[in-house]
């Protein structure tokens, strides 16, 4: 989905912004579709260390982390969600998601993930690392994600980010595509999240492979 996502990004009216892609040398082309639509590319890994490395070189006061599974809904969305985040004083903010997928099972899983992230954000802050806003000092403040957790690093990230900053949701929602759901099943991803939520409240930071999960090997489709 990366074409579609930077051509949504490409369609804003917002136009104080560049655009890193992370590449975790992947071979199906995304650095050459990325440079061809201006962004500048570096190596990436786990989705903390793609972060991290953007993060790195990106020159702007303000980060934006997105998913290449994800889409900007309409043209307006970045000015929208800037000038929220800057009138509430977010220091790091996410918005409730949106699946692309008219599944009632679907809309229903997602619904209850927007529900439980806003009744528990007060003391267990949750922003999916597909959609976190978030300023560049605190991001250098709490020197970033964890690159040795293996799941969940965007929740350990957003509250360690809490300590030092105000967090919020954003109006907007953020569409998200239900591809893992489809290729690992519904059922088995749910399991996943509700044990590793479980064990983030009785342990922490989940910081070996217990969960097996794979990042990044579905190939981006033109």
């Amino acid at each position: 989905m990366l074409p579609q996502l930077l051509r949504s990004i490409k369609e804003q009216d917002y136009e104080d912004y560049e655009v890193v892609v992370a590449d975790a040398n992947s071979t199906d082309k995304t650095r050459e579709l990325a440079q061809k639509f201006g962004c500048r590319v570096v190596d990436g890994g786990s989705p903390g260390e793609g972060r991290n490395r953007g993060a790195e070189v990106a020159k702007g006061d303000k980060f934006l982390f997105l998913d290449a599974d994800v889409l900007l809904s309409h043209p307006r969305y970045l000015s929208n969600t800037m000038r929220e985040f800057d009138r509430k004083a977010f220091d790091i903010a996410t918005c409730k998601i949106d699946p692309m997928s008219d599944r009632r099972a679907d809309r229903l899983f997602h619904w209850v993930y927007n529900h439980y992230s806003t009744k528990i954000s007060p003391i267990m802050p949750h922003a999916p690392g597909f959609c976190i806003f978030v300023r560049r000092h605190i991001h250098e403040k709490i020197k970033g994600f964890d690159e040795a957790i293996k799941l969940a690093e965007d929740h350990d990230y957003t509250q360690r980010a809490v300590k030092h900053g105000n967090f919020g949701f954003l109006t907007e929602l953020v569409p998200v595509s239900v591809r893992r759901f489809d290729k690992d099943g519904r059922a088995n991803i749910i399991v996943k999240y509700l044990f590793c939520e479980i064990y983030m409240f009785l342990f922490g930071s989940v910081k070996s492979d217990i969960f097996k999960y794979r990042f990044g090997y579905h190939k981006d489709e033109d």
